[in-house]
């Protein structure tokens, strides 16, 4: 469904025509007018005249529609098309989840196609409205104020992870925490999380890259306005900072995985030596027991009164003779 639709000249809103093709000739023959149209998971019937109006490339159109994208950027010979993917943390839940946003942008248009809340447009488009300095750039001002406010949101995530880190270190290293299985759960669980986030991260540098104009991607991209690229720096220096984080954080979290596997392997054996200890300590008197089960003819002892009473005082020196053994070495 069409959510909102303006026209923008000379950085403000004003009114305009109602239909797609009139606005955008409007805008168009205006020269320094832009339309700007946001979508939220429209229907291939809803979009085809969009589309057809905007002359949107139809591969582009078809990874709209799907969604299900990677973040990327795309050059046609009338658009850019743009996909970034706003990630949401939930504070109940302590989970990472991603929505996607398209952004088709030419001469005089911008269509946003939006999956999922993760990005509040109207909020930018308000933001935007307010600051006709940034309006006068045209549809680029767009692009940079939504990719700046999805990376901008990257490091908030980032930030709320790396508490949730802290948190879990303080789990696996602490002296009572008992239930392994639980805490080796809660880890895979966030080890996901960090995935979830690093594929709406990192597949972004080189479009950001690209806009920025930086490195080996110097080149100029098509509809972008000059002087706009020191923007997109600024972002992509900020994403930079961003995918450091979910390194780092993956780094951490597979650390924490050995360390805790690693004291799993040591309880098990501390668990294997008590137990053998205890074995060693009943096969004594099972091995005296059975020595005087057997019913030999001649065991001279049998006849003695004070047999039975040192057999049992033997066994029980041999008990505390293993036993203060054991705990000696750590055993038990």
């Amino acid at each position: 469904m069409i959510v909102d639709c303006g026209i923008y000249r000379d950085g403000q809103r004003v009114e305009g025509a109602e239909d797609l093709s009139d606005a955008l000739e409007e805008a168009r023959a205006a020269g320094d007018s832009f339309v700007w149209i946001g979508l939220h998971e429209p229907t291939h019937e809803e979009f085809e005249k969009v589309s057809s109006e905007f002359g949107l490339h139809p591969l582009a159109v078809e990874d709209a529609l799907k969604a299900h994208q990677r973040p990327k950027l795309e050059v046609y010979d009338d658009s850019l098309f743009v996909v970034l993917k706003p990630v949401t943390y939930e504070q109940n839940s302590d989970t990472v989840t991603s929505g996607e946003l398209m952004i088709f942008m030419g001469d005089s248009f911008v269509v946003t196609v939006r999956h999922g809340d993760g990005t509040p447009i109207a909020d930018i488009r308000k933001r935007l409205e307010a600051d006709p300095r940034m309006l006068r750039r045209g549809p680029t001002a767009v692009l940079y104020s939504l990719a700046d406010v999805t990376v901008d949101h990257y490091l908030d995530v980032a930030n709320e992870l790396q508490t949730d880190l802290e948190e879990l270190e303080t789990a696996v290293f602490s002296p009572e925490s008992g239930s392994s299985n639980n805490t080796a759960s809660r880890i895979y669980t966030f080890k996901r999380q960090i995935l979830e986030f690093r594929r709406a991260t990192g597949p972004l540098a080189i479009p950001m890259a690209r806009l920025a104009g930086s490195g080996p991607f110097s080149s100029a991209v098509p509809y972008v306005s000059d002087g706009v690229q020191p923007f997109f720096r600024d972002v992509h220096d900020h994403l930079t900072r961003v995918n450091e984080s979910v390194e780092g954080l993956d780094r951490l979290v597979s650390d924490v995985l050995s360390a805790h596997l690693a004291q799993m392997g040591v309880r098990q054996n501390d668990d294997m030596r008590k137990i053998s200890a205890w074995a060693a300590m009943a096969a004594v008197p099972t091995m005296i027991a059975g020595i005087y089960g057997m019913n030999f003819t001649h065991m001279p002892e049998l006849n003695w009164w004070w047999a039975y009473p040192a057999v049992i005082l033997l066994m029980v020196v041999l008990e505390f003779l293993l036993y203060g053994q054991f705990k000696r070495r750590g055993w038990l």
